[in-house]
Parts: C-alpha cells; sequence; structure tokens
C-alpha cells in the first residue's frame, strides 16, 4: 500500500515539484507516518511542511509565468526526480521499506513529468492557451497529493 502511495506521491513530482514533499512532509508533521529513528524523520519536524508549503505556494505561482522553463528540462527535471525519490522513500519508510518507497517515488516522477507535460499541451491545444490547462494540472496535483495523505492507514 505505502509503495502505491509513493509511486502517486512521485507522480506529484512529477506535476508540481514541491506539492509532493508538502503534503508528506504535513503527512508526517501530523502522525500518519512514523519516521522516528529514521534518517527521514526531518520531514516530520515542526519547520518542515511549512518551508515545504512556502515554497509549492511560490512554485504554484511561477508556474504560471511564461518565462518558466520546461519540465523536461535537465534541472527541472532532476529536481522532479530528486522530489519523487524524497517523497517515495518517506512513504516507504514508514513501513520500513524506504528503497522499494524511493524506487516507485522516482518512477512515478518519470511518469508524472512526461505524461503531465503530454496532457497538459494537448488541454492547452485545445483550450487556444496554456493558463487553464496550468490551473487544471495545478488542481488535479493537489488533488492527488491529498489522496495519497487521506490514504495513508
Amino acid at each position: 500500500m505505502l509503495v502505491a502511495l509513493a509511486l502517486i506521491a512521485g507522480l506529484v513530482a512529477g506535476l508540481r515539484t514541491l506539492t509532493a514533499p508538502a503534503a508528506v512532509s504535513w503527512a508526517a508533521r501530523l502522525g500518519f507516518l512514523h519516521l522516528d529513528g529514521t534518517w527521514l524523520a526531518f520531514m516530520g519536524y515542526a519547520w518542515t511542511p511549512w518551508i515545504f508549503t512556502a515554497l509549492a505556494v511560490v512554485e504554484l505561482i511561477t508556474d504560471q509565468l511564461p518565462s518558466t522553463p520546461s519540465r523536461k528540462v535537465p534541472l527541472q527535471f532532476g529536481a522532479r526526480l530528486v522530489s519523487g525519490a524524497l517523497c517515495g522513500a518517506t512513504l516507504g519508510a514508514s513501513g520500513g521499506a524506504w528503497i522499494a518507497g524511493l524506487v516507485a517515488g522516482v518512477i512515478g516522477a518519470v511518469i508524472g513529468t512526461y505524461g503531465g507535460a503530454e496532457v497538459r499541451a494537448r488541454m492547452a491545444k485545445a483550450f487556444g492557451r496554456d493558463r487553464p490547462a496550468a490551473l487544471i494540472e495545478d488542481a488535479a496535483a493537489i488533488a492527488l497529493a491529498v489522496i495519497v495523505v487521506a490514504a495513508l492507514p
């Protein structure tokens, strides 16, 4: 179950790099994930979810700017992979399988990055502009992040 959620969290990271760690760190902080004694315990520290949430909000705003680079350029893509790996490992660590979670998170991030770019491009073409597609993608990323947290045992 946690590995499947790690895959979905990775998918979220592929859509919006910082939305996934914001959600996962809130889950850890609120006690839905048990990370005590793991190297990922910092995800549940008092300030971690606030920092990730602030960064996620900034990302949601800057994603609307025309100057924002493609998610598929190396730096952006790498950040999504790292985010997916972090979130996947955190979810997996709660069940004692951080490596499986990490791998699932990276796979999800790849799917989210390429799949999200394709779906957004098609929506933008259908709408005749990018902003509605971007807002729908934002909503989808947030909804999936909420589903991950809500599905935790």
